[in-house]
């Protein structure tokens, strides 16, 4: 029995212009917290018997961890395509839009599309390549939308979509 996984879907290269500029803001502060790192890391390292030192490898944890968010953000920020423009058609759901939906117990709840890289559950952003986004993208206002959730189905109404500005 063989330990291999096939690798994951690739998620969709779409993101706002904020989550963006948040992706690019971190790369730079990661560029700054990790000179200090180094700084302590090579601290450390100068007190002597490296297998003992705790400091000496929580920071090369910290730094291996730092190091591997750097690359993929290097990696992925090339990839991005930013979506700053709203949809010619603002009555429909598309990339960007925030969505609000009754549940068939008339509970209504708003939730963002947003790109793979910047949801935020407690914020209602959910990804453009999760299924209830797949369902609800092209949708009008007041149209009944079904989705496969792991309770089982799920059907919402959507009661209102905007843009921002």
């Amino acid at each position: 029995m063989t330990r291999w996984r096939p690798a994951p879907p690739r998620s969709s290269p779409y993101v706002t212009k904020q989550g963006f500029e948040k992706l690019q803001q971190e790369l730079q502060a990661l560029w700054k917290e990790r000179r200090e790192v180094v700084a302590a890391l090579a601290a450390a390292a100068a007190e002597g018997d490296r297998s003992e030192n705790a400091e000496y490898i929580y920071r090369k944890k910290q730094l291996r961890e730092m190091d591997r968010r750097i690359r993929y953000l290097q990696k992925r920020l090339p990839e991005l395509k930013v979506v700053a423009e709203a949809p010619a058609s603002r009555d429909k759901v598309y990339f960007g839009a925030w969505v609000t939906l009754e549940d068939e117990r008339g509970e209504e709840r708003t939730l963002r599309i947003v790109g793979a890289d910047e949801i935020d559950p407690s914020q209602g952003w959910i990804s453009v390549d999760s299924p209830l986004a797949r369902a609800l993208l092209g949708k009008p206002l007041d149209e009944e939308v079904q989705v496969t959730t792991p309770q089982g189905e799920a059907r919402y109404l959507v009661t209102d979509v905007r843009y921002e500005r």
